[in-house]
């Protein structure tokens, strides 16, 4: 490619901008900027036809119509748009009217190119407005799911600022029973605690059937703090409501909408919640962290340790459990979906592994056990055998009746690795 031939045919269809004209050979002269390119290419094709050196004006330009003289307008108007914001990182998209997208197919057939060649007007838009954002606020530029996507609509003349989700992740232990993970809407009205013009008699009109939750205590502060607009809890599975969760605490992450605010201080953060909470809850180890954290506390592969309290319908011996849970140590049990989450889960067979049991007599009719399985074990099910959709089970084995009466979770661990990799949070 001549690059000069390729200019006199784009300055032979009219008024082109330097812009205009160096996106043409954008891939020619690393360093340059597409309006230093076009004025170079201007000056090189006055010398060699030996012509008088006759500058285009930007707004004169048939193809952009003058848009590339507007890079800095635009930059301080998406800068405008956020400044109650804060951010560390940003992009920015560019809508171009057709016409201009017209233009630019026409310029090249016309300079005898393919429609491919250079760079498009949206990309050099991107760019330059871009790189005076980020002079403008300080920020840099992420392609990977930044703090704010701008979006510039040439057409309709606006800047929308996409403010995108901030994330904290943390650990927490539920030290009270009866507490659900997330707010559980009443079913018989459907969370609206109204039954036709009678407050609902199911939940007592508050359209919830508990009154408290873990996400309760805690995503209306990090919400708060971070000066969102709505907070969403995500936990990694979650605990009976009438179960503990003690020890490593139950890895989560709270996402907010369109924070305005994303530098907090985690360590008050945590002491805010848990002063909150007055004892129901506690939360350690908070966190920023990104987006992907969500889908890994979702998604990562889980073991967890359980200690229950077991009542038995008759007398059991300390020879006859050791027995019994020894057997059920290193088993792969095969649980049917119990009877009491069948309204709400798929009916089928699981199979789930049982890494470690121990347990121990209290007297004749009561044990403590502790087991460590996989994740999605039902314990309460491992140790009473669900009506046979369990097998084996700690009661099928002894040959005795048995019943969860109390469940904690001890810890909640990454199987292959720990939930915490680096990679997932932020300074």
């Amino acid at each position: 490619m001549d690059v000069l031939e390729v200019a006199a045919r784009a300055t032979a269809t009219g008024p082109v901008c330097d812009a205009c004209l160096g996106r043409l050979v954008a891939d020619r002269s690393f360093g340059l900027s597409n309006d230093e390119r076009g004025s170079a290419l201007r000056v090189s094709l006055a010398l060699r036809e030996d012509d008088d050196h006759e500058p285009v004006a930007t707004a004169d330009c048939w193809v952009c119509e003058g848009r590339c003289a507007e890079f800095d307008a635009w930059a301080e108007r998406a800068a405008e748009a956020v400044e109650e914001v804060e951010f560390s990182t940003y992009n920015v998209g560019t809508r171009p009217p057709p016409l201009i997208e017209e233009n630019e197919a026409l310029l090249r057939e016309e300079a005898g190119l393919e429609t491919d060649a250079g760079e498009p007007f949206k990309s050099e838009f991107n760019r330059e407005v871009g790189k005076r954002v980020g002079r403008l606020t300080g920020a840099e530029v992420s392609f990977d799911r930044p703090d704010v996507q701008f979006t510039i609509d040439l057409a309709e003349d606006a800047v929308d600022a996409k403010v995108n989700s901030a994330f904290v992740y943390g650990r927490y232990r539920k030290l009270e029973r009866d507490i659900p993970q997330t707010e559980w809407p009443c079913r018989e009205c459907n969370g609206s605690g109204r039954q036709g013009a009678d407050p609902c008699d199911h939940c007592g009109g508050s359209g919830y059937l508990y009154d408290d939750s873990v996400e309760e205590y805690t995503a209306p502060i990090v919400e708060d703090v971070m000066d969102g607009t709505e907070a969403t809890f995500h936990g990694a599975g979650r605990e009976d409501v009438d179960a503990l969760m003690l020890g490593t605490g139950r890895p989560f992450v709270v996402e907010v909408a369109e924070p305005r605010r994303r530098r907090v201080d985690t360590d008050r953060l945590e002491a805010d919640i848990n002063a909150f909470a007055e004892g129901a809850v506690e939360v350690e180890g908070l966190r920023l962290a990104t987006y992907d954290m969500v889908e890994r506390v979702k998604e990562h592969g889980a073991s967890k340790r359980y200690r229950a309290q077991v009542a038995f319908d008759a007398d059991v011996d300390a020879d006859a459990l050791a027995a019994a849970v020894d057997e059920l140590e290193g088993t792969t049990v095969e649980q049917y979906t119990p009877n009491r989450v069948d309204h709400r889960r798929a009916s089928l067979t699981r199979e789930r592994d049982v890494y470690a049991a121990t347990a121990e007599l209290e007297d004749a009719r009561h044990a403590v056990v502790e087991i460590h399985g996989a994740g999605g074990l039902y314990v309460k099910e491992l140790i009473s055998g669900d009506g046979g959709r369990t097998e084996p089970s700690l009661a099928g084995l002894l040959g005795v009746g048995a019943e969860v009466t109390a469940l904690d979770v001890i810890a909640v661990e990454g199987e292959a690795e720990p939930f915490e990799d680096e990679a997932f949070f932020r300074e």
